[in-house]
Order: structure tokens, then C-alpha cells, then sequence
């Protein structure tokens, strides 16, 4: 049993520790914060139980005393119990009274250290709290004491004096009062101020002030405040990315919305999953592929079912391809075989079925059968084009697509046009998107298509579509998307 005091950084989930990731995938027991931890979630089991200790103003989960209690008391009863905190648990975590009360209750814990705020916030608003020539330490305060104490252990004259980077946190709702106790210590009003409000998150937004202005500037919380010459410094990347500011939607089936979802983050996109679609399995058995002369892939789906339900149950690898052609609709149903050895023969230039159609070869014999691993419902464009060209087409489905259950919120948001875009991958997702959103109650949202074929069909369900990808992939949906966002 042991209790781990994890960090979880200051709200970019990718500044997660590596060992944090990896407790937290093995948990029993997860008490999380409510900042910084909510997207931390998904990598816990689903069979862990989730506790919010979260803290608002005026809302309390929890008092501190009661999470100390929980921790002693699951970790007693020989729990792996992570304690999820954002930030560093020990800059202004409470992290240390935690510890305290585990050590006195003899439960074992490790503290695994996490990126705290005071550093991560400025660094994303392109401010260093060092730099040469203008500041060679720098000081982390915190703007709001324990309100029960009957005196206060910040000595704001001497913080003046110091020098240096001043980075306060938790004090944006006294940030004027402590302006003015700075500026009576002796720092000049024309000192620089950066309040960097939801630093490192999709939302952040910095706030460049002085400190005789920083009063006035419409801080507010939660902001890491940054004082002295460093924050005069514009170093700014973060918040210019392409697509910084945006919110848009992946419609994608949840087992494949990762890419797509990292791609549109990395250019600084809030992204929203709505899956239209679910993945189902269809039971099926792999036929005897020394009978064909091709097999035809349309989809990464596709090639996941026929290798890990097809091939994997009953022993078969790469090897029972032996003497058969293989031809895959696109880059990523290529990359996907790779995976599992597997060279493809042919690939057309456009990822289309059209495209795949006219790039294929006559048939080395008449009757030369094609076998189509693809999904149960699907456009016949491939097997009657095969069918004409004198090849015997076996279609063979191995996965179905259902309407998925989105999160009642997320699909709230997207029916008053709370969204800067949708994005569709395919026209299964079209049209179960159709079927779960309905009319939006305003204006469309802006409509980015991967392709021809699912922009036909968003055009035949009523849609607008405003951006087509050039080429055909997650990638080049991207940046269709970044060059609709950007007109």
C-alpha cells in the first residue's frame, strides 16, 4: 500500500510526469484537484475510484482535513492511492500537510514532483523567470495567506528590495493592494507586470500591465502574476498558433479521435469530441487467401479487425499473404498494415474509392477474385467497378458503425453554434451527427471535410460544407482546417 502525492503540472496534460502517467494507470484510488487534472482522468482504469477534492471559491469537495483522512484511510486499507494534485505538490499543494498527516498514520507515500505554475504559466505566456542581463533568481509568493492567521509571513518591503523576477500566485484578487505595497516599498510604477491567467491550457490569455496599472487591467483568477523586467519580454508561441483561440469538434469515433485531436491541440486548438460513430465488431472468419489475386483494405478499422479478430484468434501473421497483392485506400490504412508487416501493393494518388478504382489493374485472368475487407454498410463503388473490370469481388465486412452516445454537454455546445468548427472523416460520421445533433438552434458552425465523398454527403444532409482537405488525411484535415480558421 502506499499513497502517491503526484503532480500533475499547471493544465497541459502533456506536462503529466511519465511516472505520473504510469501511477495513474495503476491506481485504485484517485483524489484529484478540481484545475489541471480533469483531462488526467481518462488514463486511470476504468474500475479506479475518481474522488473530487476539488476547491472553488465559495464550493468545497472537500476541507483539507477530510482529504487527509481519505488518504490514511484507503491507504490503510492497502490501496494504491494517487493523490492528484495540480502543479507541484509542495509549491503551494498543501502537499506537505498531506505528507505529515500520512507519515504520523504510518501509511508509506512517495511525493512524485510536477510542474508548478510559477514557471510552467510564464514559460507558455513566453516569458522566462530568469534572463541574462535582467533578472538571475526570482521569488515565488504566494497573494493569498491562510485567512484564519493572525499575522502574515509575506514581507512585501523586503520582496521589493530583493530584486529579481517576483512571480505571485494566487493572488489576483488583491493583485491592486499588492501593487501598491510594492510601489510604497520602492519599486517604480513602471515595473513590468504579466498576469498569465489558465497558463500552459487552450484558454490561457496574458494580461501585460505595470504595476501602476495592474489594478485596473481585469485580472483574474486563477493567474500566475509576474513582476519585474522579465515580463517586459514578448517571447510569446504559445498563444500564436495558428489555430490558439479555437474550439473545434471531432466527430471520429472514439478509438480513432486521438490523431486527429493531437493534431488540432498542437496547433493550439481547444478540441471537443462528439463521436458520431461507434465501432462494432461483426463476427467473421478470414477465407482461404491463396483463392484470391487481391485484398482490398478502405479503412485503419477495417485492417484492426481482420488482424486482432480474423487473424490473431486462430494464429495467422503476415506470412498467409503469401502471393497476394494488397491495395489500401489510403496513407493511414497503409501505415496501419505496416504495422503488422504487411507491404501494400497499390495505393492511388487520390484516397478515394474512385481513385482506388481507377489506379487498379485488369485482372491477370478473367474471373480473378478480389476479396473487400471494409464495413458492413458501405458505398458499392469498389465492388460493381471491380465487378465491370472482370474481377470476382467477395465483400467481406468485419466491423459496423453505430451511432455513439456523446457527452450531453459537449452536444449542447455544438447545437447553439458554441464551436469555431466541425470536422468530419467520413460520411458515417455525417450522418449520425445529423441524427444526434438535429437542427443547430443558430447559424452553422464553420464544416471542414476530409473529402469528396463525406462533403457530398454533408451537402445531401443540408450542410454547409466551407473547407475540402487537399489531401485526403487526418493531417491535411488539419490543415484545411487551419486555413478555413485563418481567412
Amino acid at each position: 500500500m502506499t499513497v502517491y502525492l503526484v503532480g500533475a503540472g499547471p493544465g497541459d496534460p502533456g506536462l503529466l510526469t511519465r511516472r505520473g502517467a504510469e501511477l495513474l494507470a495503476g491506481a485504485d484510488v484517485v483524489v484529484h484537484d478540481r484545475l489541471g487534472t480533469a483531462e488526467l482522468l481518462a488514463l486511470t482504469r476504468p474500475d479506479a475510484e475518481l474522488v473530487s477534492a476539488g476547491k472553488a471559491p465559495g464550493q468545497v469537495d472537500l476541507s483539507q482535513d477530510e482529504i487527509n483522512e481519505l488518504l490514511v484511510e484507503r491507504g490503510k486499507a492497502g490501496l494504491e492511492v494517487v493523490r492528484l494534485k495540480g502543479g507541484d505538490p509542495f509549491v503551494f499543494g498543501r502537499g506537505g500537510e498531506e505528507a505529515e498527516a500520512l507519515a504520523a498514520a504510518g501509511v508509506p507515500f512517495e511525493v512524485v514532483p510536477g510542474i508548478t505554475s510559477a514557471i510552467g504559466a510564464p514559460a507558455y505566456a513566453g516569458i522566462p523567470v530568469t534572463h541574462r542581463g535582467l533578472s538571475t533568481h526570482f521569488t515565488v509568493v504566494t497573494g493569498n495567506e491562510d485567512p484564519t492567521k493572525d499575522r502574515t509571513d509575506v514581507d512585501w518591503d523586503a520582496l521589493a528590495r530583493t530584486g529579481g523576477t517576483l512571480v505571485i500566485l494566487m493572488g489576483a484578487a488583491r493583485v491592486g493592494a499588492i501593487a501598491e505595497r510594492l510601489m510604497a516599498a520602492g519599486l517604480p510604477g513602471d515595473t513590468p507586470v504579466a498576469a498569465v491567467r489558465n497558463g500552459t491550457r487552450p484558454d490561457q490569455q496574458t494580461v501585460r500591465a505595470t504595476l501602476a496599472t495592474v489594478g485596473d487591467a481585469n485580472v483574474h483568477a486563477p493567474s500566475a502574476i509576474v513582476v519585474g523586467a522579465v515580463a517586459g519580454l514578448d517571447l510569446s508561441w504559445f498563444e500564436r498558433r495558428p489555430l490558439f483561440g479555437s474550439t473545434i469538434v471531432v466527430t471520429r469515433a472514439r478509438e480513432q479521435a486521438s490523431d486527429l485531436r493531437a493534431q488540432l491541440e498542437a496547433l493550439g486548438a481547444s478540441v471537443l469530441e462528439l463521436p458520431a460513430i461507434s465501432i462494432e465488431p461483426v463476427p467473421f472468419t478470414v477465407p482461404d487467401l491463396t483463392a484470391y489475386e487481391w485484398v482490398v483494405f478502405t479503412s485503419v478499422n477495417g485492417v484492426r479487425a481482420w488482424f486482432e479478430r480474423g487473424f490473431a484468434p486462430v494464429g495467422l501473421d503476415a506470412r498467409a499473404f503469401a502471393g497476394v497483392r494488397i491495395a489500401a485506400i489510403g496513407p493511414g490504412t497503409a501505415g496501419a498494415l505496416t504495422e503488422w508487416g504487411i507491404r501494400v501493393d497499390l495505393l492511388p494518388e487520390r484516397f478515394i474509392a474512385e481513385s482506388l478504382l481507377e489506379a487498379f489493374p485488369d485482372p491477370s485472368a478473367k474471373g480473378a477474385r478480389v476479396l473487400l475487407a471494409r464495413a458492413e454498410h458501405a458505398r458499392d463503388v469498389l465492388p460493381d467497378g471491380l465487378h465491370a473490370r472482370g474481377y470476382a469481388v467477395d465483400v467481406l465486412p468485419v466491423y459496423r458503425t453505430v451511432t455513439a452516445s456523446p457527452d450531453p454537454q459537449v452536444l449542447a455546445r455544438v447545437r447553439v453554434g458554441d464551436v469555431s468548427a466541425i470536422t468530419f472523416t467520413s460520411s458515417s460520421t455525417v450522418r449520425n451527427f445529423v441524427d444526434l445533433v438535429g437542427p443547430f438552434a443558430c447559424a452553422q458552425p464553420l464544416v471542414a471535410s476530409i473529402g469528396p465523398v463525406t462533403s457530398e454527403t454533408a451537402r445531401d444532409l443540408g450542410l454547409r460544407v466551407d473547407a475540402e482537405a487537399g489531401q485526403h488525411t487526418i493531417r491535411g484535415l488539419a490543415a484545411a482546417v487551419v486555413q478555413l480558421l485563418s481567412q
